[in-house]
This record gives C-alpha cells, sequence and structure tokens, in this order.
C-alpha cells in the first residue's frame, strides 16, 4: 500500500474554551481511523461538513501529526516524522486545494507560482518546462503572465492542478476541488483530474460531500461522521446496497432517481 493509515486520532485545540491552569482543551476529530490507499487507486473521502474528511486528508499528507496511531508512506513510518525528515517525501505528496482564489498567491503572475514550486525541489523552472505543464493541463503557455484574479474559477483549479502534478508526485488528496464550479466546468475539471490520474498512475484521496462526483470518479469510498468512518467499499457496492442508515440517507439525498433505484453498475 502506497498510503497505510492504522488507528488515527487527531487532537486540536478548543479554541472555544479558556485556558484552565495553563493548560487548553483539546478536540478529537479524528478517531481511530484506519485507511489504505494503493498506488494508482482513487478513493471518495465523502462526509458531511465538520465531519472529518478534510482533516483526514491533511493528516494522511503529514501536514496534520496524528495524536495517536500508525501513519505509513509507501512503507516508511512517518507518524512522527520531522519537518527534515518529510522533506524528501513532499514532492511525492501533494494536495489541490478548495479554493483556488485563496491557495494561489494574488501577488504572483501563474509562472512564478508553478516555478516556486519546481525550485523549491531542484526541478527545471524554464518557461518551456511550465507551458509544458499548463498545456497538461488545458492552459495555453500565455497564461503564465496573468495573475489568479486575471483568470475563471475554472483555470484556477486547473493552476492548482498543474502545482500538484508538476512535481510528479505519487499521491494526491483533492479537497472539494469543483465544489465553487458550475455543473459544465465541474465536468471538464473532473475529466481531467481522471486523465491525469490514469497518466501518472496517481493514488488520489477525493474529498467530497458530494456522491454524484464520488460515483463518477473514484473506485473506493469511505463514508465519514463526526470524525469516524462508518462505512467503506468499492463504490458501486455502497451505492446498491448501504450498509447503515447513515450511508443511505446521504445516497437518498442525491437528486438522480437513477441513483437511488440502483442504477449504479
Amino acid at each position: 500500500m502506497l498510503i497505510d493509515a492504522r488507528n488515527i486520532s487527531l487532537d486540536v485545540p478548543d479554541m472555544g474554551h479558556q485556558v484552565l491552569i495553563g493548560k487548553r482543551r483539546t478536540l478529537r476529530i479524528l478517531k481511530n481511523v484506519s485507511i489504505s490507499i494503493a498506488k494508482g487507486e482513487t478513493v471518495g473521502l465523502v462526509g458531511e461538513s465538520g465531519s472529518g474528511k478534510t482533516s483526514l486528508g491533511r493528516t494522511l499528507l503529514r501536514l496534520y501529526q496524528p495524536s495517536e496511531g500508525t501513519l505509513r508512506f509507501d512503507g516508511q513510518d512517518i507518524s512522527h516524522a520531522s519537518a527534515a525528515e518529510l522533506k524528501p517525501l513532499r514532492r511525492r505528496m501533494q494536495m489541490i486545494f478548495q479554493d483556488p482564489q485563496s491557495s494561489l498567491n494574488p501577488r504572483h503572475t501563474i509562472r512564478a507560482i508553478i516555478a516556486t514550486a519546481l525550485r523549491l525541489h531542484g526541478l527545471d523552472a524554464s518557461d518551456k518546462a511550465i507551458a509544458a505543464i499548463l498545456d497538461r493541463v488545458g492552459l495555453p503557455s500565455t497564461a503564465m503572465r496573468r495573475y489568479p484574479h486575471q483568470m475563471s474559477g475554472g483555470q484556477r483549479q486547473r493552476v492548482g492542478i498543474a502545482r500538484a502534478i508538476a512535481l510528479k508526485p505519487d499521491f494526491v488528496v483533492a479537497d472539494e476541488i469543483v465544489s465553487g464550479l458550475d455543473v459544465s466546468t465541474q465536468a471538464q475539471v473532473l475529466d481531467l483530474l481522471q486523465g491525469l490520474r490514469a497518466e501518472m498512475g496517481l493514488a488520489l484521496a477525493f474529498i467530497s460531500h458530494d456522491l454524484s462526483v464520488v460515483r463518477h470518479l473514484c473506485e473506493r469510498v469511505v463514508i465519514m461522521r463526526a470524525g469516524e468512518i462508518v462505512e467503506e467499499g468499492l463504490t458501486a457496492d455502497v451505492f446498491k446496497n448501504p450498509k447503515t442508515e447513515f450511508t443511505r440517507t446521504l445516497i437518498d439525498s442525491i437528486p438522480l432517481p437513477e441513483v437511488r433505484s440502483g442504477w449504479l453498475g
């Protein structure tokens, strides 16, 4: 397995309470979570707002350090690895953020945004190399000279994808990357991501609250609620025969009658 998380828990400071006796109370937002993702596999992390799916995605990338449990990346235990120990792995683990407007530096051109990531890892940051990366996500080379505010939401999201794939990663976490886009742009971005995943052999954790999108993209699905995994399995199996009432409720909320009646597969 490329990603292997066992009994992961995550505690964060409870900012809603005052410090008592020199210690701030903590909240447990991930509770004994275990998940594995194989090379080239796409897994959907699904749940309502506050279910812990984004926190899990960031923990799998070791942007958050787990409070308990074991996290392995390609066989290496990185549960408590230092920043220096993680640095050689950062190129192999990338994230595409939900809001490209806030995740792209507004003062930098698209060229500078991508070049920064390339230079950080000692890769070719020439105009030719960046133009090739932009071409892979369907953007013209002239986009290099633009700033994020000069691009549409769909184009900004393509830049976010370009920044992630520029480093030729093995594992990508995509966090609600189509939630703010119109339906036609959503389809284009999903098709792009699916094509890149197949071309590059990416392992992909696709975070979404939208099961209809997960049904289109993911081979397996993990259903989360209140920081715990309540159900997981092959996407087709979960849609056809949900084992929990919570999963059934999520599926029934999809405005597609053919999905609820077992259209998938």
